[in-house]
């Protein structure tokens, strides 16, 4: 596999501050999922720019090196998640893009992302209960936890869209 020396040193800079995201999310406690969420947004930026096995090189890395250097080693799953979702989405919407014969491709699009996002968040929620609640809870409040991470979900789906769409454009004339 050769790599070009531009992707090389842009992959590089770019996991640099994947990582100090994750660290400074460790520091700043009152941004973390905000930082969390910029650091995971880096994942879809390497796919989009050079594809989705440098994107996955790409995702693994910032894993690794954040375990190694981010104090809160909870912080790194939780931006494992959420890059899992952006790698999950990227994949997706590849595959669509290559069947433009395939019917309701949108509908197919939000259903998978629904369905990535609760293979990922559901377990977290139910098998780490004791680790993000302090005390037990009702089967209510569970339930309710559940409703709120589905409309979480489109928050940072539309963030994503944005910063993609937007930030990004705007982004890359300058940096590449």
């Amino acid at each position: 596999m050769h790599v070009k020396a531009k992707q090389m040193a842009f992959g590089g800079l770019i996991l640099a501050v994947t990582v100090v995201c994750m660290a400074l999310g460790s520091v700043i406690e009152t941004n973390t999922l905000f930082l969390l969420a910029a650091a995971a947004f880096f994942v879809g930026i390497v796919i989009r720019e050079f594809g989705l096995r440098t994107g996955a090189a790409f995702y693994l890395a910032a894993i690794l090196l954040g375990f190694l250097v981010t104090p809160n080693k909870f912080y790194v799953i939780t931006f494992a998640a959420m890059g899992f979702y952006i790698l999950g989405i990227e994949a997706v919407w590849m595959f669509l893009m290559k069947r433009p014969q395939m019917g309701h491709r949108m509908g197919i699009y939000w259903l998978v992302k629904y369905v990535i996002f609760n293979l990922v968040y559901l377990p977290c929620l139910f098998g780490f209960r004791s680790m993000l609640f302090q005390k037990a809870v009702s089967d209510q409040l569970l339930l309710a936890a559940v409703m709120v991470g589905q409309i979480a979900i489109l928050v940072y789906d539309k963030a994503y869209q944005y910063v993609q769409g937007t930030l990004w454009e705007k982004w890359r004339k300058r940096i590449l």
